[in-house]
């Protein structure tokens, strides 16, 4: 089966040669199952919560017998006079300071399961948006100075430890325009502000490299990029909100390091 080339640069920008692009990169672009799988593998990270059982109903109250001829509501009252609480409504929904109506239970089921050949389509489908400049414009990163689509860098970027050095290599690259539309933060009210998420920052590029040499602790000071080796690949990091067509740098050894199951699934389509 013949290979597409496509070329790879070094940390300075300046093309080293082509290398070999992997099959997987003609999969299909299939946004209807990147949306299905991206929602069900989100809800795995949820922790399923519940209520008190006996929440709202740790009180004395109790109905008055006869419930009728004072002229008040028939409802639960707490015992007792000459204080506070004596007389309020309790114990029961809809009262001040009563039980939740239909409280959530921890039993319930919080998380969606997904078949992993839906599973594995979507996240090939994402892997290929990647190398698509309109789909990765339309998401909205800035690509004028990007040499190509995909992206590939020699392995030496792996090894980078300083977030200045990463900062260059992104300046080499064409990437800066795009790495200070991510770091651009937004202020929202409401809710969120009130429990300490009033700022949010946008989806940078994203790096994938076959192993950890220290570019993970460097990708870590930059606001919305993220690194993430590429055994690991899923659609919750190449289509962020199941929006896919993520702006993505690669290694030039994370191209050979795809999951066999990937590598499979592109060959399928490819032949």
């Amino acid at each position: 089966m013949k290979r597409l080339k496509i070329p790879y640069y070094n940390l300075e920008g300046k093309e080293l040669g082509t290398s070999d692009l992997p099959s997987v990169f003609e999969t299909p672009f299939r946004p209807d199952v990147i949306r299905k799988v991206y929602v069900a593998l989100s809800t795995h990270a949820r922790q399923p919560q519940g209520r008190d059982p006996m929440a709202g109903m740790k009180t004395s109250a109790s109905t008055f017998n006869p419930p009728t001829g004072r002229g008040i509501a028939r409802v639960a009252r707490v015992k007792g006079e000459r204080y506070q609480r004596a007389g309020q409504a309790a114990g029961i929904a809809s009262v001040v300071k009563g039980r939740q109506a239909h409280p959530p239970i921890s039993e319930k089921l919080v998380s969606k399961d997904i078949n992993d050949k839906e599973r594995r389509l979507a996240t090939a489908s994402a892997v290929a948006a990647t190398a698509s400049l309109e789909i990765v414009k339309n998401r909205g990163h800035r690509v004028e100075g990007v040499p190509s689509l995909p992206l590939v860098v020699s392995d030496d970027i792996q090894s980078i430890l300083k977030a200045r050095d990463l900062r260059s290599v992104f300046k080499n690259l064409g990437l800066l325009n795009d790495l200070e539309r991510a770091g651009s933060k937004r202020i929202v009210s409401g809710k969120s502000r009130a429990r300490g998420r009033a700022t949010k920052y946008r989806i940078g590029p994203l790096l994938v490299v076959q192993q950890d040499l220290g570019i993970m602790k460097a990708a870590g000071g930059f606001p919305g990029v993220g690194c993430v080796l590429a055994k690991n690949l899923s659609v919750l990091e190449l289509a962020p909100g199941s929006h896919p067509g993520r702006l993505a740098i690669w290694s030039r050894s994370a191209l050979g390091a795809l999951p066999e199951s990937l590598l499979a699934l592109g060959d399928r389509y490819a032949s």
